[in-house]
C-alpha cells in the first residue's frame, strides 16, 4: 500500500507527485496554488485528449463537455483540491473515474442522448479560504459573492485577488442560474470516508444522506506578556482559556448521540515559545444527524468558551464561518441508479449515510443529485492512509460507466 494510488488507476498515477506534502505526508492541494493549478492543467489535457470541450465558469469551476452544452445535462465529477496532508483519493478518484468512464463509453461507440459533462468544483475542502464547497455554493447562490470575495487565506490574500491572478474576473463571481438550471442529473463518485462498505462486504454503495455540519471560529484575546517576568496570578492568558474549552469538547459532543465535534486547527499570536499569547484562535467543526442537535452542541461549547474566557480575564468571540443543513438525497436518482446497478439475483445496491460534506449535497437543494461511494478498507480519510484497492476502484469506474450509459 502507498499513499499515491499509483497502482490503482492510471489517472491517479499521472498526478501522484503533484502537491505531495513532504512534511505532513499525503497531499496538500489548495485552491489555485501551484499544485491545484497543475491539476487543473492536467484535467484540461486529459479531457481534451478525449475530445471534450473544457471551460471554466465564473466561479472557478471547470466543465468538460461531451458534446454541446444544453438543458437536462447529465453531470458527474468531484474536486481536485485537498485538506492539508490529505489522501490521494478524496476528490481525484471521482474525477479520474469520470474521465475513465467517458473513455470506455467512447470506445464502445456510445453517443449520449443528452448533454453530458464532467465538473471539477473549486475549493470543495475549504482549506484555503475556510468555506467548504465554495465553488458549488457560489454557483447555487448559497454564499454571497461579496462575502466570498472578501475571504482571506492564511497569508491575508483575498479570494478576489487570487481569482484575478488566475485570470478569473472577480466581478462575475456569484449565482449562475442558467448553468444550474441546465443540470438535469448530478452524480458524484467519491471514496467512502468511513467503514460502512467494509462492514457490508461490498465495493460500491449509494449515499442516503449527509450530516448537517458547520465551522465556527473561536477567538480568545488577553494580554501578551513575558513568560518569565509575569507571575501566574497576573496573567490574562488566552491559551489557557482556549485549551480548557478544547479539552471539554469531546465530552460535550458525547452527550448528543451521534454528534461529532472536532478542533483540528489552532493559531496563537504572536506564537513565541517564551511569550504569553495575546490572542488564540481555534476552529470548531461540528456535525450531527439532526440540525437542532448540532446547533445546541455549538451553543454549549460557546457557553463554555465564555465561561473560560471570564475565568482567565480574557474575552472571546464566536463566528460562524459556514453551515450546511442535513441533506437527504432524493429517491428519484437513487432509484434510477439502483435499477442500473442491481446485482445478480436482484440484490439492491447498499445505501449509506455519510458524515462528510460534498458538492453533491450543496447541489441537491436545486437539482436531482446522487452519490456513489467506493470502499475504503482503512476507513481513514483526510489523511495519508486513505486508500481504495484496485478491484474496488475498477468496480467504481464500472458502476459510473453503467450509470452514464443508461442515464444518457
Amino acid at each position: 500500500m502507498t499513499d499515491s494510488g499509483a497502482t490503482v488507476l492510471p489517472g491517479l498515477a499521472e498526478i501522484a507527485e503533484v502537491g505531495r506534502d513532504r512534511v505532513r505526508g499525503g497531499y496538500t492541494r489548495h485552491l489555485l496554488d501551484h499544485a491545484e493549478r497543475t491539476l487543473r492543467d492536467w484535467f484540461v489535457e486529459r479531457a481534451t485528449r478525449l475530445g471534450l470541450d473544457v471551460e471554466v465558469d465564473r466561479n472557478g469551476n471547470s466543465w468538460a463537455w461531451w458534446g454541446a452544452p444544453g438543458p437536462d445535462a447529465f453531470v458527474t465529477g468531484s474536486h481536485l483540491d485537498s485538506v492539508p496532508g490529505g489522501g490521494a483519493f478524496d476528490g481525484p478518484l471521482g474525477v479520474v473515474s469520470a474521465l475513465d468512464a467517458v473513455a470506455r463509453l467512447q470506445a464502445e461507440g456510445h453517443r449520449p442522448s443528452r448533454p453530458t459533462a464532467i465538473a471539477v468544483f473549486a475549493e470543495e475542502e475549504g482549506s484555503r479560504f475556510g468555506v467548504a464547497c465554495l465553488g458549488s455554493r457560489l454557483l447555487s447562490g448559497a454564499v454571497s459573492p461579496e462575502r466570498a470575495l472578501a475571504l482571506t487565506d492564511a497569508d491575508g490574500t483575498s479570494l478576489e485577488a487570487v481569482l484575478a491572478s488566475a485570470g478569473i474576473d472577480p466581478s462575475g463571481v456569484g449565482p449562475d442560474p442558467d448553468r444550474l438550471s441546465g443540470i438535469g442529473t448530478f452524480v458524484e463518485l467519491h471514496v467512502e470516508q468511513g467503514r460502512g462498505l467494509v462492514d457490508l462486504g461490498a465495493p460500491v454503495a449509494m449515499a442516503s444522506s449527509i450530516l448537517g455540519h458547520g465551522r465556527w471560529r473561536f477567538r480568545f484575546t488577553g494580554q501578551g506578556n513575558h513568560a518569565g517576568a509575569t507571575l501566574m496570578t497576573d496573567r490574562r492568558d488566552p491559551m489557557v482559556a482556549a485549551a480548557a474549552v478544547i479539552a471539554g469538547v469531546p465530552a460535550l459532543a458525547r452527550q448528543h448521540g451521534d454528534a461529532r465535534a472536532t478542533v483540528g486547527r489552532l493559531r496563537s499570536v504572536p506564537g513565541g515559545t517564551n511569550v504569553i499569547a495575546s490572542a488564540v484562535e481555534f476552529w470548531l467543526d461540528a456535525r450531527a444527524g439532526d440540525d437542532t442537535v448540532t446547533q445546541a452542541l455549538v451553543a454549549e461549547i460557546a457557553a463554555a468558551a465564555r465561561a473560560a474566557a471570564t475565568a482567565n480575564g480574557c474575552e472571546v468571540s464566536v463566528t460562524e464561518e459556514s453551515w450546511s443543513a442535513r441533506v437527504d438525497f432524493p429517491d428519484g436518482p437513487r432509484t434510477a441508479i439502483d435499477r442500473v446497478l442491481v446485482g445478480a439475483g436482484g440484490r439492491p445496491v447498499p445505501v449509506l449515510p455519510t458524515g462528510a460534506g460534498h458538492d453533491a449535497g450543496v447541489l441537491s437543494a436545486h437539482v436531482p443529485a446522487a452519490m456513489l461511494f467506493v470502499r475504503n478498507p482503512t476507513g481513514v480519510s483526510h489523511a495519508p492512509e486513505e486508500w481504495s484497492d484496485a478491484d474496488d476502484c475498477a468496480a467504481g469506474v464500472d458502476a459510473l460507466t453503467r450509470v452514464i450509459r443508461e442515464l444518457t
